[in-house]
């Protein structure tokens, strides 16, 4: 009766460990990962796509199963970069003798050069968004202010597809995992160095991202500013004459200029010569 119950619990252990990365295979929205099973491994990558019309970018997900004779496949989105693999491991069969990690390396590969592919792309934006902030006289408003945050989301979408992957490549290249052939290695390197010098191109990208957005803070501040004196400048020059007309307008019984007679006319010319020495003085200051 024991034989049974025994052989019943190594049944539902084999199911779960098949179960899990089935699981993870149909699941969407995860992060680049590698994990170990019983016979397998299991690669997580999101080669990304960029659109050239609005600039976006998106990052779908290839699942990987590797085994001892196989490899098979899941792909969430239309970014795969198996269409070139194949052809490319025909044209390297150098490569290709090395059985299943030598196809974990070149779709591995081929993702991390979509990574670089994107990176190039997103440089060149930068450098266009750089220009028309920096420019003297540049555009002004909301709309430039939209366009820093809609690319730090864009730079932000692509870090989370490229950063968590620097250690499941660091695993395959550095640790002795099963099912990985030591003559792989060297080639899955190749892929850690391409993928460093991505997430070193991204770092770049995010400080001088973040120095654009401070130096267009900084015009805003500065224009703000010369509006505010500006309006300030005009609302002394109104306070004057307001001031010495509301005084006069109080009608008190006694007010000595009420019985000269030129009284009235030399308040008009106090009001007529104190706004042009106002604007005089404004102007100097650079305040208008």
């Amino acid at each position: 009766m024991s034989r049974p119950r025994t052989s019943s619990r190594r049944f539902v252990r084999r199911a779960d460990c098949t179960r899990w990365p089935v699981e993870d295979a149909l699941a969407t929205h995860q992060r680049p990962k590698l994990e170990s099973y019983e016979g397998s491994l299991f690669l997580v990558l999101k080669p990304p796509r960029y659109d050239d019309s609005d600039g976006s970018v998106t990052a779908d997900e290839l699942m990987l199963f590797v085994g001892d004779s196989f490899v098979v496949t899941v792909g969430h989105g239309t970014a795969s970069p198996l269409s070139v693999v194949r052809q490319r491991l025909e044209r390297e069969p150098e490569v290709l003798r090395h059985g299943p990690s030598a196809v974990l390396y070149a779709i591995s590969d081929t993702a991390v050069d979509h990574y670089l592919d994107v990176a190039a792309e997103l440089h060149v934006d930068l450098d266009e968004l750089e220009e028309q902030v920096l420019t003297p006289g540049g555009p002004s408003g909301g709309r430039t202010a939209e366009r820093i945050y809609a690319f730090k989301r864009q730079a932000l979408a692509f870090r989370r597809a490229a950063s968590p992957l620097a250690e499941p490549m660091t695993r395959l290249a550095d640790s002795a995992l099963p099912l990985v052939s030591e003559r792989t290695r060297p080639f899955l390197r190749d892929v850690q160095d391409h993928l460093i010098r991505t997430n070193e191109q991204m770092d770049a990208l995010d400080g001088l991202l973040s120095d654009i957005l401070s130096a267009y803070l900084a015009q805003v501040s500065v224009r703000q500013n010369d509006d505010m004196r500006k309006i300030s400048a005009w609302a002394a020059m109104f306070a004057v004459p307001t001031l010495i007309t509301g005084v006069y307008g109080m009608d008190f019984a006694y007010m000595p200029e009420r019985e000269v007679a030129w009284a009235y006319p030399a308040v008009l010319v106090l009001v007529v010569v104190v706004c042009p020495l106002l604007f005089r003085f404004f102007k100097r200051r650079g305040w208008l």
